[in-house]
């Protein structure tokens, strides 16, 4: 999957975006995810990413990867969901889904996170200038923490994983301790978040707690993987059909396959060990590495996954938990069907798009209603698979651009902008919307590598070539806009050569452990936007299932990814009261929408938030 920049890689959650990253931002318009101006990676797992929010860049998948703006909701009963699709060729199923009654190697593995908890307890964290590669400026301090590459063998090989730091700013009589945060993926980063401390939306958190942001394993300068140069990673121009032909599908396996060879080449053994467990299980060392003896910790997208797996694992060293943009937890969703939910979603919000634009036919001339827009981006498709724009954005460059405007409505705008001039003879919006920025190859290929090593380890994927393309090809018939691309980005894990993990059983704490002495989880604040494409609305209503002392704040009729922190005062009112006093809205809580986009008299910056425009690994 994945996310945007607050938020990262869900999407296509991946659950995936188009193989690159998927990060939310919040109201501001700058990343979380990443530092300075550096774009997030997709996920989505989609996890299709989560999600999270490119191949395996960082999609939710139900990566889900963005950090949005938190907005506050009348009290009011949720609605229900509307029913999932049924994925019914692949046998896996709520009734047939093996899941982890505990987790895989548990015993060893708790006994290592034990240990490695101590010791980073006796330790803590030398908080020191930030290096110069982090591009954060003072009072921004970074340090290191060591964790154990398998949990299993806590005295055998460590990583260093980095993490940033901004102190409160109000009397310490009234500090509340460290708030960590993590922006999604898998391969998002959140060390660039204690510079939102200085942002109005944030301001009275920042008074009451430390704004703590980190690089999880693998990602940035945390034990950084790669699974190709990312010169190849950033390949363009390329294409990405709608209705791939045969050949097409060949290249696309063709790629997956030397893409696995590669993660296996570049990382060696170390490769079974990037996985949501250990993400968890890092989490818990640095927990104790701040010095805190309970955890407040705000998580979007695919961070709002393993932040419930956490949850599960630690119930008893939660103090507070926010949960934004919720990547579906069911076991039997992780990761494959969570893709394949977020396809569907993306075609709502791309209809969404369109409608909005045909709404202001009168600015863009690119038709009065959603199928002359249509009309005009295929116009628009085809031209550019004869010609690229100059010379670099191609038909996958064009989709992965405009699947940000599933992702947040600041795309809006500039995405009817870029298509109408491109459309008149003007090329130059859509080529500084669209084309890969070679500065950004290196991240882009780390986050999509992060992004598919844990997905693929997570869970188990159909195998079969033959499943792929039966479960895709139908799917495309009624959502043609992402569901290819979604596959690309995740396909590497039908051939994955690890042994897949068994999802945890997320919520039910009698999974690990027996129910005598256990300490009960306290109450957490899960928030969703109900037209959500990256990590579909279902999702929260399945967590918030989950965890019965849960609060879901819903926000009503609107779809960027990643609420928390953005133009919605009520959302932001609702985290602002939880964090601050533990007081949730109740079982459950409705915000009205945020302002719908209006055309505006000349263009304005793009925000750094969405899918991020880059090749897809794995497409020809």
């Amino acid at each position: 999957m994945r996310t945007a920049a607050l938020y990262g890689i869900l999407g296509p959650l991946s659950l995936s975006l188009a193989m690159s990253a998927l990060l939310a931002t919040p109201a501001t318009g700058r990343p979380l995810a990443a530092s300075t101006a550096r774009a997030a990676t997709p996920a989505a797992a989609s996890i299709p990413s989560t999600p999270s929010a490119t191949a395996p860049a960082g999609a939710a998948g139900a990566p889900l990867t963005a950090p949005a703006s938190p907005a506050i909701r009348s009290a009011s009963a949720v609605p229900v969901a509307p029913a999932a699709p049924a994925w019914s060729s692949w046998s896996g199923s709520p009734a047939t889904a093996t899941t982890a009654a505990v987790p895989p190697g548990d015993a060893a593995a708790a006994r290592g996170v034990a240990l490695a908890a101590r010791r980073a307890a006796e330790r803590g964290i030398a908080f020191r200038r930030c290096p110069r590669a982090e591009a954060l400026a003072t009072p921004i301090t970074c340090g290191k923490v060591s964790v154990p590459l398998d949990y299993a063998r806590p005295r055998g090989k460590h990583i260093s994983l980095t993490v940033s730091r901004i102190r409160a700013t109000g009397p310490k009589a009234r500090r509340q301790g460290a708030l960590v945060y993590n922006p999604g993926g898998p391969g998002a980063s959140g060390m660039a978040f204690p510079e939102y401390a200085a942002e109005r939306a944030f301001r009275r958190l920042a008074a009451a707690y430390d704004f703590v942001g980190y690089a999880p394993r693998g990602v940035g300068r945390s034990a950084p993987l790669s699974c190709q140069r990312p010169s190849a990673y950033a390949k363009a121009p390329t294409s990405s059909p709608p209705h791939p032909t045969a050949a097409f599908k060949r290249r696309l396996v063709a790629r997956a396959r030397a893409y696995v060879r590669g993660c296996v080449r570049r990382a060696g053994h170390a490769l079974a060990h990037y996985t949501t467990l250990n993400n968890a299980r890092d989490l818990e060392v640095l927990r104790a590495a701040l010095g805190q003896r309970r955890l407040t910790f705000v998580g979007a997208s695919y961070g709002t996954y393993y932040g419930a797996v956490y949850a599960t694992l630690y119930p008893g060293r939660v103090r507070r938990m926010v949960f934004d943009s919720v990547v579906n937890p069911a076991p039997w969703r992780i990761w494959y069907r969570d893709n394949l939910d977020q396809s569907v979603a993306f075609e709502r919000r791309w209809r969404d798009w369109r409608r909005w634009v045909a709404r202001h036919h009168s600015v863009y001339h690119l038709g009065p209603t959603d199928a002359r827009v249509l009309a005009s981006y295929e116009k628009a498709r085809r031209r550019l698979g004869h010609k690229p724009a100059g010379g670099v954005v191609g038909t996958a460059q064009l989709q992965s651009a405009f699947l940000r405007t599933g992702y947040n409505d600041a795309y809006w705008d500039p995405a009817a902008r870029a298509l109408a001039a491109y459309l008149r003879g003007d090329p130059e919006p859509l080529i500084a919307l669209a084309a890969p920025d070679p500065a950004q190859a290196a991240d882009d290929e780390n986050g999509n590598a992060v992004y598919t090593a844990v997905e693929c380890n997570d869970a188990p994927w159909p195998r079969t070539w033959a499943t792929w393309n039966r479960d895709n090809t139908a799917l495309a018939r009624r959502a043609p806009f992402e569901t290819w691309d979604n596959v690309a980005m995740n396909l590497p894990c039908a051939f994955w050569p690890l042994k897949p993990g068994r999802p945890l059983d997320v919520g039910r704490l009698e999974a690990v452990g027996p129910r005598t002495g256990r300490v009960a989880l306290p109450p957490v604040l899960l928030l969703s936007a109900e037209r959500d494409a990256a990590t579909p609305y279902a999702g929260a209503k399945e967590l918030w299932h989950r965890l019965p002392g849960s609060s879901l704040v819903t926000e009503r009729k609107a779809g960027t990814h990643g609420v928390w922190g953005g133009p919605n005062t009520c959302v932001n009112r609702h985290v602002d009261t939880y964090l601050l006093s533990g007081r949730t809205p109740g079982r459950s809580a409705s915000c009205a929408p945020r302002p719908e986009p209006v055309p505006l008299p000349a263009p304005a910056p793009l925000p750094e938030s969405g899918k991020q425009p880059a090749a897809i690994p794995g497409t020809p």
